[in-house]
């Protein structure tokens, strides 16, 4: 159970360093030591690819599906721990399942899943998004409009209750237009991490929910008005907001790539976060699935409607990193704290994840050279990328 990691620089959420290897012990960094002499008392040497980067795991706070499942479909500990293993492959070693707009007890199932699924050691569950249904019907998109609806009492008391099991860690989406201060209010003090997204409310709108204490945007640009000159909307109280965090799906299909620059050059860039929103096609060769009943076509790195109306992402978080390097012109460095460092803050989880420093979990990924991912390790625990294993029997247990 101890294990001295070298060979590859590492990336330790605040710099790239070299001559250092990790030593793991017990799940988490033991410390991060200078290669030359012997080895921790005890620890295993396992030498890596001297060309590659050890960075600390990915997290991505809105994952839809992967591997085959859509969360929707199969809201169990089987489906959450199928789909956290698929995104495993691409760098991500803890993820919030994410259930979009449904049944009601539909919904409450996907939760329970997650609460079972964060016990799982080295699971990579680490909570739970829930994207909807309290959201503007107008701004649905692949939403199933028959479940919009506004939050009863029962629904409140629920999500309280949740957040108080998980910690906190639970993301609401919501249209603050279709949702009253009170419940927001109520939410907020309960822990929940409100977040703006589906919406059409005005940017003075937005600016009140932030205010009551809503942290979030979800994909911003993304089911939200464009902005103009006199009506800003939710993605002009973004750009303009300090504080709160806003999701980007870095795809070169969802938005404009000029457009996510103009957003890193107007708001803190340690408030931005790359997201996947990805579906049941990656770490697969899906050409198509079904979303309520309707069919989500692969077309062109794209997922659509027979109308052409997006449906989440074609994207894994590794992919992301790269877009954001070679897409958006960022540094390796910001690209990977957006993907590490800042959901985990984001998550009030920085005291154990997105840095490589001694105490931190050992949850860790490992690039190559062009960003490509060639192992993991969740609580020290490796898998090497491409090794289909631990998806299947999170499918059969």
């Amino acid at each position: 159970m101890r294990h001295f990691l070298t060979g590859p620089k590492l990336f330790t959420g605040d710099e790239v360093i070299e001559g250092h290897g990790i030593f793991v012990e017990e799940g988490r960094i033991a410390g991060v030591l200078p290669v030359g002499g012997d080895p921790p008392a005890g620890a295993q040497l396992v030498p890596l690819e001297p060309g590659a980067l050890i960075a600390p795991g990915f997290i991505d706070i809105q994952v839809n599906g992967g591997g085959g499942v859509l969360f929707n479909d199969q809201p169990t500990v089987e489906g959450a721990l199928a789909i956290a293993a698929a995104h495993r492959r691409f760098g991500s070693t803890g993820i919030l399942p994410t259930i979009i707009t449904d049944a009601p007890e539909r919904m409450r199932d996907a939760a329970q899943a997650v609460v079972e699924a964060v016990r799982r050691p080295a699971s990579g569950v680490l909570g739970i998004h829930i994207e909807g249904p309290f959201i503007n019907p107008e701004r649905a998109g692949a939403h199933d409009r028959r479940f919009i609806r506004k939050p009863t009492e029962d629904d409140l008391a629920f999500l309280c209750g949740l957040s108080e099991t998980l910690q906190g860690r639970v993301l609401l989406t919501l249209a603050p237009e279709c949702v009253e201060d009170a419940a927001l209010v109520r939410l907020v003090e309960a822990g929940v991490a409100v977040s703006v997204g589906h919406t059409a409310a005005s940017a003075e709108r937005v600016a009140e929910v932030l205010q009551l204490g809503a942290r979030a945007f979800t994909h911003l640009f993304n089911a939200m008005p464009a902005i103009v000159n006199r009506q800003p909307g939710p993605a002009g109280a973004a750009l303009a907001d300090r504080g709160a965090w806003a999701g980007l799906i870095v795809d070169g299909h969802h938005v404009h790539p000029t457009l996510l620059r103009a957003a890193l050059a107007a708001r803190p860039r340690e408030r931005m976060l790359l997201i996947t929103d990805a579906m049941p096609p990656t770490g697969t060769e899906q050409t198509s699935f079904a979303l309520n009943g309707r069919t989500i076509f692969r077309r062109d790195g794209r997922l659509v409607l027979a109308d052409g109306t997006l449906a989440g992402a074609d994207l894994d978080m590794a992919a992301a990193v790269r877009n954001a390097r070679n897409l958006l012109g960022l540094p390796l460095e910001d690209a990977l704290r957006m993907a590490s460092l800042y959901p985990a803050e984001f998550l009030g989880m920085e005291r154990e994840r997105g840095r490589i420093a001694a105490g931190y979990r050992a949850d860790l990924v490992l690039l190559g050279p062009e960003g490509e991912v060639r192992a993991t390790w969740i609580d020290g625990r490796r898998r090497d990328a491409g090794d289909p294993g631990e998806a299947l029997s999170a499918e059969r247990r």
